[in-house]
């Protein structure tokens, strides 16, 4: 097979040698896009962010361009050019420092700055470089994203509530979550965020749809799957999770099924606003152990010619390992 640069690298090799014996196949890489871009611009190529933007949406770019952040992305033709342009711009990033690069290695190579040229052809590739970004562009890294980040129809676990159970969930790489009553996806989002996988079951359609939306808006669509439907049904076909958020607290029901089916070590957190959910988490709590944390949050707001505390609903979280 003749495949463009490294085979390894954003190319065919893992797809055909997944299917192969090792000794049933040989790789001979060359240079590819990526390290030709880096040579070309003086970049270093283990701090340069690498995308494959020919073939995925470019919201991929939204979790990970910051002030001083490179990337180099591949893209599907001269036309695509002109889309990215336009995408950064309408998403705050107008200031990145952009440079074709097309027909890299051969006879038509040539790199231009800029998105405005007509006669951009392919193989092409591009080079985006956040120097100039306003201080604050891109997203946070800590989790707790703000509210109106996210489509919501107000079922969404706020920020502040939002970090805790973040924090208790504990996500990693490449782990699995359960998000059982989805909401807005808010948890799911900033758990793919961290870089895994989310299943968000959520029984209400305008809801489901409002968690494709956000899946979409940051980029993530590839990690987040959302199931229209109710727990513990829904969850019959889903791979074995290594943590389960429970919006809303859930139901004596729910729990006992999530606890005798869930793998030994898999981390769960609940949250409960009502006094019913904070009765049953109480009881799971005496029952399983874990920690139980009451969270109670005032903001200042407006009284008169002053200001006070304004106290929102206390919120209960359960959080255990099985």
């Amino acid at each position: 097979m003749l495949v463009s640069g490294d085979p390894f690298w954003f190319g065919a090799g893992g797809s055909v040698a997944a299917h192969l014996a090792p000794s049933d196949w040989r790789a001979f890489p060359v240079a590819g896009t990526f390290s030709l871009v880096a040579a070309r611009l003086g970049w270093r190529v283990e701090d340069t962010l690498c995308l494959g933007l020919h073939a995925a949406p470019f919201a991929r770019l939204r979790p990970v361009l910051t002030r001083g952040t490179r990337v180099i992305c591949t893209l599907r033709d001269g036309a695509a050019v002109a889309d990215l342009a336009a995408w950064l711009a309408a998403n705050g990033f107008a200031e990145t420092r952009l440079t074709v690069c097309e027909a890299l290695g051969g006879p038509r190579e040539r790199l231009r700055p800029g998105a405005d040229w007509p006669d951009i052809a392919a193989p092409v590739a591009v080079a985006l470089d956040g120097a100039d970004l306003p201080r604050g562009a891109g997203l946070p890294r800590a989790s707790g994203l703000p509210d109106d980040t996210f489509r919501h129809d107000g079922q969404i676990t706020k920020r502040p509530v939002r970090a805790l159970t973040l924090s208790a969930l504990a996500p990693r790489p490449d782990e699995v979550l359960w998000d059982i009553g989805g909401g807005s996806g808010s948890i799911s989002v900033e758990w793919a965020l961290a870089g895994g996988r989310a299943f968000a079951v959520e029984a209400r359609a305008g809801r489901a749809a409002n968690i494709r939306a956000n899946a979409e808006d940051f980029g993530l669509s590839h990690r987040i799957t959302v199931i229209e439907g109710r727990a513990p049904e829904a969850l019959a076909a889903l791979p074995p999770p290594d943590a389960v958020f429970v919006g809303g607290g859930g139901s004596a029901a729910l729990h006992a099924a999530l606890w005798n089916g869930l793998p030994p070590g898999t981390r769960l957190v609940a949250n409960g606003v009502t006094l019913e959910t904070e009765a049953l988490l109480a009881s799971l709590h005496a029952s399983h152990g874990g920690s139980l944390m009451r969270i109670d949050l005032a903001e200042a707001a407006p009284l008169g010619g002053f200001r006070g505390w304004q106290a929102a609903r206390p919120v209960v979280q359960w959080s255990v390992t099985r």
